[in-house]
């Protein structure tokens, strides 16, 4: 009986503190903590941004990770793919910029190199605000003699507050001018989602427009949150989409809530994607 008095006395201050501390955000969770909550989710807000290492164009060799994160922040979303994050480069100050991003946003993470550079790494990465598993970082093609970069595909398994499991994925796929690269690439990503039973989201910088065949290909598998889509590069008067968030579900029940293109012109190259995507119960 006193223990279990003493237990519903601390319940009751614990509660008390998070009435104090309603203003701020949670702290960051163990990646494997496990859900606590039985609501189930009716839509998820995604976001895409490629984030030039935190370097604001009009500041040559200035690191800036808080403008990201306020960028970031002012969207809050459930799940967001970043692209171009320097790990501990010495361009970038020897930073986590993956982790420190996700800590000061209080989200789960996963950091997926594409390649070594500067003393650390260089990639893409996973946020989401509900717990990550199972993550994964999947070499994508490049054609021999064209002195492609690598690059990769990260996925995470990510369990909702119901307990339901997606896949969500973040890329960026070669730059050169010559498509070869992201035709191979894209190809691999729809092999990909094509042995995927989950629900899936992908997101990230394709460095192709739409009407491409690069995006032709994607669209066999997935689902682009915008037909008509606004440009996202380059941040100041962009004039191309190259950045998406698509999705595939298996029984047909995700649809596109809303998309947006962030009218933000200072911390990176690139304008963040938005989109709402609903889940059907």
């Amino acid at each position: 009986m006193t223990r279990l008095f003493m237990g519903m006395i601390a319940g009751v201050a614990l509660l008390a503190a998070s009435c104090n501390k309603s203003a701020e955000a949670p702290e960051p969770a163990p990646v494997d903590q496990p859900v606590d909550e039985a609501d189930s989710v009716s839509s998820l807000k995604v976001m895409s941004y490629n984030i030039h290492h935190c370097n604001p164009p009009a500041k040559s060799d200035f690191i800036d990770v808080n403008a990201i994160v306020n960028v970031i922040n002012a969207e809050k979303p459930d799940l967001l793919a970043l692209q171009e994050v320097d790990v501990n480069t010495d361009r970038s100050g020897a930073v986590n910029q993956a982790q420190e991003i996700a800590n000061k946003l209080h989200m789960h993470y996963f950091f997926g190199k594409a390649i070594d550079y500067q003393g650390g790494a260089y990639g893409v990465a996973i946020l989401s605000k509900y717990p990550l598993t199972e993550a994964v970082v999947h070499q994508l093609p490049v054609k021999a003699g064209t002195n492609g970069e690598p690059r990769v595909l990260a996925t995470a398994k990510v369990t909702l507050p119901d307990g339901a499991v997606i896949r969500f994925g973040s890329t960026h796929l070669d730059a050169q001018s010559d498509p070869a690269n992201r035709r191979l690439q894209v190809d691999e990503l729809t092999e990909i989602a094509a042995g995927e039973s989950l629900p899936f989201i992908i997101a990230g910088d394709f460095n192709a427009t739409p009407d491409s065949e690069v995006i032709n290909r994607l669209d066999t598998q997935f689902k682009r949150t915008c037909q008509i889509c606004a440009p996202t590069i380059p941040a100041t008067n962009p004039g191309r989409a190259i950045d998406f968030i698509a999705y595939r579900h298996p029984a047909n029940k995700f649809s596109v809530a809303s998309h947006r293109v962030i009218n933000e012109q200072y911390a990176s190259d690139h304008r963040p994607v938005v989109a709402v995507i609903n889940v059907e119960e």
